[in-house]
């Protein structure tokens, strides 16, 4: 159920990166950032979570929806493996924690992560970003 609190919120989440608020866009929106807390999902989650709160977005609307949310600037994706993305509303440079044993993914504390250095790029590239996913798994002791 879209509390009222919960659609304002999407729809100023869509505004601040002038997106047109279809209805689409609004409802995945509103799962997305409706409770003001950061999420990490798949699009196969977002898609289950919006059947479950009656909403009918396709599949194929929910990636095309999350790929304009990334190139609008509202999300970033995070590649955890070649076949398993997630899509992060909170948009800063900020390492993750993945869980092996579940596939969640969550925030882990930038404070505590240190890069001194990175290897010489090949002449004629640049870094574009650095993606830090620390894969955990549960002891077996």
């Amino acid at each position: 159920m879209m509390t009222p609190q919960a659609l304002e919120r999407g729809t100023k989440w869509l505004a601040q990166a002038d997106l047109r608020p279809t209805r689409q866009r609004l409802s995945l929106a509103t799962l997305l950032v409706g409770d003001g807390h950061n999420r990490h999902v798949t699009a196969e989650g977002l898609h289950a979570s919006s059947h479950i709160a009656g909403d009918s977005v396709s599949l194929a609307t929910v990636y095309n929806t999350l790929r304009a949310f990334c190139d609008a600037g509202l999300m970033r994706e995070v590649t955890v493996d070649g076949s398993r993305s997630y899509f992060d509303t909170r948009v800063d440079d900020h390492p993750h924690f993945f869980m092996e044993d579940d596939g969640a993914l969550t925030d882990a504390p930038a404070a505590e992560l240190e890069i001194k250095s990175l290897p010489e790029v090949p002449e004629g590239y640049e870094v574009a970003k650095v993606d830090v996913v620390i894969r955990l798994r549960r002891k077996t002791s």
